[in-house]
């Protein structure tokens, strides 16, 4: 088994996976509410923190068909931590580590979705990384960074 990468990391999101973020929203307010997207933003506000605290949680998927080092975490495994009154989160994170103390997340999917038809063959790139154009950078861990992944995940309001 691999060592336990150190934190803290730098989480990166590509212009698809913030407009993800924007169609959650968007979905999440239309068919729950205000309220209910809220909730849902913070607990993928949650998954993206515990990515980053620990890209390789026992928890999380490696994810091969798609490429080298790509791993999926799905957002139900931050319920707990982000106290989330969510019941059933359907979404998953699909991310990698570009760099020694980088994490570049691809896309954040519905479940249900068929991967590899978000997930086209010309996004993975060199070593297994998805084209991951260095994109919104949320890195938390102080200084303002919550403020800088609070930009990137936006309120439901």
């Amino acid at each position: 088994m691999a060592p336990k990468p150190q934190a803290p990391f730098r989480l990166f999101l590509s212009a698809r996976a913030e407009e993800d973020i924007v169609a959650i929203r968007a979905y999440s307010i239309e068919h729950f509410g205000t309220a209910a997207a809220k909730a849902y933003l913070d607990l993928i506000r949650q998954a993206l923190k515990d990515i980053r605290a620990d890209p390789l949680h026992a928890s999380s998927h490696e994810r091969a068909e798609i490429g080298p080092g790509v791993r999926s975490y799905h957002i139900s495994l931050s319920r707990e931590r982000a106290g989330s009154p969510v019941r059933s989160p359907r979404h998953f994170v699909l991310y990698y580590r570009r760099a020694e103390t980088e994490i570049a997340v691809n896309r954040i999917l519905h479940e249900a979705r068929d991967i590899g038809r978000h997930v086209p063959e010309g996004d993975i790139g060199e070593a297994g990384a998805f084209g991951a154009e260095k994109h919104g950078e949320t890195d938390e861990g102080g200084g303002g960074a919550q403020s800088t992944l609070r930009g990137r995940v936006p309120d439901a309001n």
